[in-house]
């Protein structure tokens, strides 16, 4: 697949899209492989990524991810197929089902997870398109964490993104998902050795995923405990959950979620100021990871 090994999963949604382009362009530069954004209440990521590949050259750009009930399915279909035409190769669809508070914000009604996620990929699949198509299809990967949304992932797309996670769930998706199947892993990192400060960032960023049943379940799943969840999390849960220190461990966490299997790992770098530090960062970073 396309991605390559090594990517930035970041938030673009505060930036203006002059700076956003400028963040992408860097990031190319960088030798980072692929650009993943969300899709929260900011930005349409379709059009946004279309945007960003028109003003980058090989950067393999992706949703991290679509929200399935943001669009109906042939709106996503063929929203898919529209910038995989337009810039072959570098278009990675991430589609997921999002969260009950966060559809609720959109006046929907969250439902059965895999139920209506296999409904809608049937959509997907059945939606007409009248337009000139690329040669191969954009990869499709499911925002995946529990063992039915890994399953069908590999049954029905190419694969899986899973968000929030240690790497003993990668080493879980990766024996789910079998050996054919893409998995690229989001991986939250805050680029400081000291504990205290470092662990308040990586706090301050998990307050929310902890309060989601979705996370907070798939933790539970892999052993950790209420108490580990309760509050801010426990100093257990935001070690194994958000890498912090030096650039080599940033880099050693990401080696050990490729070693558990993943196929691409997409660093999302926390600072408790602007993204221009992050920027920095990332470029420090980046000499460890291609050197």
């Amino acid at each position: 697949m396309q991605l390559g090994r090594l990517g930035v999963w970041t938030f673009l949604d505060l930036m203006s899209a002059a700076d956003s382009a400028a963040f992408a362009q860097r990031i190319e530069a960088l030798g980072y492989s692929a650009l993943w954004i969300p899709e929260a209440i900011g930005r349409d990521p379709f059009a946004f990524l279309g945007f960003l590949a028109a003003r980058t050259e090989k950067l393999v750009l992706a949703t991290g991810i679509a929200n399935i009930y943001a669009r109906d399915p042939m709106a996503a279909a063929n929203g898919s197929r529209t910038l995989n035409e337009a810039y072959p190769g570098r278009f990675v669809f991430g589609l997921g089902v999002s969260h009950a508070p966060s559809v609720a914000a959109r006046g929907g009604s969250y439902a059965s997870p895999i139920e209506t996620m296999r409904a809608y990929l049937d959509a997907m699949e059945a939606a007409r398109y009248v337009g000139p198509e690329a040669p191969t299809p954009a990869p499709l990967l499911l925002a995946a964490l529990g063992p039915r949304m890994l399953e069908l992932s590999a049954e029905r797309t190419d694969g899986a993104h899973p968000y929030f996670v240690p790497v003993e769930h990668t080493a879980l998706a990766r024996s789910i998902l079998g050996p054919e199947a893409c998995l690229a892993v989001e991986m939250t990192a805050v680029m400081d050795a000291d504990p205290i400060v470092a662990r308040r960032v990586a706090r301050a960023f998990a307050r929310h995923y902890l309060a989601l049943p979705n996370y907070a379940n798939n933790l539970r799943r892999l052993g950790y405990t209420d108490d580990d969840l309760a509050g801010d999390g426990s100093d257990r849960v935001i070690d194994a959950v958000i890498a912090w220190g030096d650039a080599a461990a940033i880099v050693e966490r990401a080696r050990q979620h490729l070693d558990a299997g993943a196929d691409h790992v997409c660093i999302q770098l926390r600072a408790a100021a602007s993204s221009d530090i992050c920027l920095a960062q990332h470029r420090e970073l980046a000499a460890s990871l291609f050197r």
